[in-house]
């Protein structure tokens, strides 16, 4: 049988891998949060023609694809006006907890009051931050800095949920203040993956973390100021996706699928006149 027949077969699943990926991308241009994926092609082995002491002589077998990429460029900034939509401005993922336990992490910063004012996302999973409290002397005693202004420490040794104020603002390092006191509470626990395309998807904006973003697959959580990142309250980081790149890739995917749809009837048209000889 032709080997160009099998190497049309090969090239078109691969195109329609790339439709399919094309397709959810454009689903997505409006989730918040939603990082759009690409597909990567790699060649076959190939079939050696020629023996040595000449320049290779090779055939390939077509065509595969090497990877599915989730890109993690940063999404364009949505201002909202509401106090519990935020986003994070830098490498981050906020941290939040599935209603079996698992951590996980998201862009999606879409988020509401339950009716007992605990910070909740949109699948209603805990947002996890850390407890903020008075930095206190040896004495017992409020420390405060040169200005006056009172002191706190973060126990980032244990992440819990975040039970919100009533009157409350959240301030550029993550910090949850009570307007009433004026004082931080709590402060969002994030995360930046080393390898954030290695993080595992599991729908909802949300993503779990594997060895391949992370040494261990561990957390490395920490406040946003320790991380290096800012939070923008009242604002939400939409999808990444370019339509018009899109629309473009999906002209290349459903050409490329035509292409080596011709290359199979090409391939049956020769092995037609192949058999007519015998007449």
């Amino acid at each position: 049988m032709l080997k160009s027949m099998y190497s049309g077969v090969t090239g078109m699943r691969g195109f329609q891998t790339k439709l399919d990926t094309i397709g959810n991308n454009i689903a997505n241009v409006n989730t918040v949060g939603y990082k759009k994926s690409r597909v990567m092609f790699q060649d076959l082995l190939s079939q050696n023609m020629g023996g040595g002491g000449v320049n290779p002589k090779q055939v390939g077998l077509g065509s595969a694809n090497s990877s599915i990429d989730v890109l993690h460029n940063p999404g364009s900034p949505m201002a909202t006006g509401v106090s519990t939509d935020l986003a994070i401005d830098g490498k981050g993922f906020f941290l939040i907890k599935h209603t079996d336990g698992r951590e996980l992490l998201t862009k999606g910063g879409n988020f509401y009051l339950d009716q007992n004012r605990v910070l909740k996302n949109s699948q209603g999973f805990e947002v996890m931050g850390y407890k903020m409290d008075p930095q206190l002397d040896a004495n017992g005693n409020p420390v405060v800095d040169a200005a006056g202004n009172p002191q706190f420490t973060t126990d980032k040794t244990q992440r819990v949920n975040i039970d919100v104020p009533l009157n409350f603002t959240v301030n550029a390092k993550g910090q949850v203040i009570d307007l009433d006191t004026k004082q931080p509470v709590f402060a969002l626990a994030v995360s930046a993956p080393s390898n954030p395309s290695g993080l595992n998807k599991i729908g909802g904006s949300t993503y779990e973390m594997t060895a391949q973003a992370n040494p261990n697959g561990a957390l490395d959580d920490n406040t946003a100021d320790a991380i290096g990142v800012q939070i923008n309250s009242g604002q939400l980081e939409m999808s990444n996706v370019d339509l018009t790149e899109e629309f473009t890739e999906m002209i290349v995917a459903q050409r490329g699928f035509q292409a080596n749809s011709k290359i199979i009837t090409t391939s049956d048209e020769i092995l037609q006149e192949i058999v007519n000889l015998k007449r």
